[in-house]
């Protein structure tokens, strides 16, 4: 322990330094335990495995947070939807998947954007600002009288939202080895499905116990309260999240630990912070590393369609009144979806860790997708045939931790840490970009419950996502170091 070192470096309470570092000194441990946290962190120095507890403990937790409530808004609103805000602003045809498509938008537009933001302004202060904007503006949306008013509040959250995703799998490739992203990665991305799941029991509960409470409405209270609990992550930031190895003044690492943090990893160019214009461009478009993680990324995110366009939610709505759904099964039937997809991410972040064997993850996980939109694509598939390929269909979740940390080893080898923010950054913008448009064309809402077009899309890019395996494969044979210039 090193409290004085700790508890004098810092410009925070004292009390609240020595808590942090009270939990961060391990006790002892029984062998099981041991056996589990050294799977963890690895098999490594103690010096080593203390710095790593201090990076999952500062850096997972304002990540995971922040993406927790970023999905918890995401999924709040396709709850507050069938809910009662399409009745209350008069929503119809595929207003629904517009209205996603302006936060998509908004997170196109400020993707890269914020990936050059934050090599002037810290991490910490950028990161954790654009939480606070984007947690005012989901308490705005419970004001919302006019389909037009919520377009532009949806398209100001994802233009703040847009620091989260991208912002997050940099500052953990920045500090984490390859052997411990992709654990990481998968850690970051479940917060976004527990955030999900939390959505649908929070709106349950809502709606039974706040509807009408104060002249509000149930889908409306979801907004306030969502918006509330998010704020204390951004103090969090503020304060605890560490930015980079090379500039960091995180009063809970000493400088041994700070020395230690930039000798682990693998090394860096002198001018891989370099922003300036035409020198970025050259470093990041000029090869095809770029467009072929693009590619990657877009197909990836795709094949998640099913669950990230709210089908379940969508199909059960339509059929809630045939087959005598109540409001709060539509709302809690989904919620399974997510730990389906807990798990698949779970397993091939470990996986993936411990074997290495990545091509035979993404096929797997392709297959499935394939399985389920053969059986959804059966005109007359009974009920339960249909929720069963659903569920199913969020093991497409364990792509994440395949694309995001495969994709982030084979960046920090090229050693530029500003080119790798920013193809980090144009990842998620053309993730940004399919979404703008995808849902509406294969998914609209009034389609429900049976999407043709959208099962026959989703055949199509599972196989063209096997494919494209083959191609990241080669490129992530590269010799990258100096590659980018």
């Amino acid at each position: 322990m090193e409290p004085v070192a700790l508890l004098t470096s810092h410009q925070l309470p004292l009390h609240i330094l020595y808590f942090f570092q009270t939990i961060l000194d391990t006790p002892k441990r029984g062998r099981f335990e041991e056996r589990m946290l050294d799977y963890l962190w690895g098999d490594t120095s103690k010096e080593e495995k203390r710095l790593i507890r201090k990076l999952d403990f500062f850096i997972l937790t304002f990540c995971c947070c922040s993406f927790f409530f970023n999905h918890l808004d995401r999924q709040a609103f396709a709850n507050a939807y069938v809910a009662g805000l399409k009745e209350a602003l008069e929503l119809s045809g595929n207003q629904y998947n517009v209205l996603l498509s302006m936060a998509s938008a908004g997170m196109l537009v400020g993707q890269i954007p914020s990936s050059i933001i934050i090599h002037k302004i810290r991490p910490r202060i950028w990161m954790s600002s654009m939480v606070v904007v984007w947690a005012g503006l989901t308490m705005g949306s419970a004001a919302c009288k006019t389909y037009a008013q919520l377009c532009a509040v949806r398209f100001l959250m994802g233009l703040a939202e847009a620091s989260t995703y991208a912002g997050s799998i940099y500052i953990m490739g920045s500090w984490y080895k390859s052997n411990e992203i992709a654990k990481r990665t998968a850690m970051f991305t479940v917060a976004g499905q527990v955030g999900k799941m939390f959505a649908g029991a929070m709106m349950a509960a809502i709606h039974e116990s706040m509807e009408g409470h104060a002249g509000l409405e149930g889908w409306q209270w979801v907004f306030l309260i969502d918006g509330i609990i998010t704020l204390p992550v951004a103090i969090f930031g503020f304060f605890f999240f560490p930015d980079v190895p090379e500039y960091t003044d995180a009063s809970y690492l000493s400088d041994k630990e700070r020395q230690l943090a930039l000798d682990r990893l693998p090394p860096k160019k002198e001018d891989g912070h370099d922003i300036q214009a035409w020198s970025l461009v050259k470093r990041v478009m000029g090869h095809p590393l770029l467009y072929v993680c693009c590619v990657f990324s877009v197909l990836g995110s795709a094949l998640q369609s099913y669950v990230v366009q709210g089908l379940m939610l969508l199909y059960l709505k339509f059929r809630k009144d045939i087959d005598g759904f109540t409001q709060s099964e539509v709302n809690t039937l989904p919620i399974p979806t997510h730990a389906v997809g807990i798990v698949a991410e779970l397993s091939v972040s470990f996986f993936m860790d411990r074997y290495n064997r990545r091509m035979s993850l993404g096929f797997l996980l392709c297959s499935i997708q394939i399985i389920c939109s053969i059986v959804l694509l059966v005109p007359g598939m009974s009920v339960a045939g249909n929720l069963t390929a659903l569920y199913l269909s969020a093991s497409a979740y364990g792509i994440n931790p395949l694309l995001y940390g495969w994709s982030s080893n084979i960046l920090a080898r090229t050693a530029d840490d500003a080119a790798r923010s920013v193809t980090l950054a144009s990842m998620a913008a053309s993730d940004g970009l399919l979404w703008t448009f995808w849902g509406i064309v294969m998914f609209p809402a009034d389609h429900a419950p049976y999407w043709r077009n959208g099962y026959i899309g989703m055949l199509c890019v599972s196989a063209a996502m096997v494919g494209w395996l083959f191609a990241v494969r080669w490129v992530s044979l590269f010799p990258l170091l100096g590659y980018m210039v």
